[in-house]
């Protein structure tokens, strides 16, 4: 089935309309803003909500281990001869 309507166009155009009708709910104050303290509520809901996917999480995590050990790698192999390392920037 080809696509159409809104899953038709081109990124920038999603981007341009919703731009738009951000501004329309804010200029008839008919958005919602958080507060710091609404923010914090919610984040700690997210959070709690996501960490009971043990899948999840498992996941995270080594996608994060593999990212340190490539790390290493990469600082290891930069080391000279004479055991100095040399600044890598990643």
């Amino acid at each position: 089935m080809a696509e159409r309507g809104f899953a038709a166009m081109d990124p920038e155009e999603h981007r341009k309309i919703a731009r738009l009708g951000g501004r329309a709910a804010h200029a008839i104050g008919k958005a919602h803003e958080f507060t710091t303290d609404e923010a914090r509520r919610s984040g700690i809901k997210g959070g709690r909500v996501v960490s009971q996917n043990r899948a999840h999480m498992s996941a995270i995590g080594s996608k994060g281990g593999r990212a340190s050990q490539e790390k290493r790698r990469l600082a290891r192999a930069s080391t000279d001869i004479r055991g100095t390392a040399e600044i890598t920037c990643l």
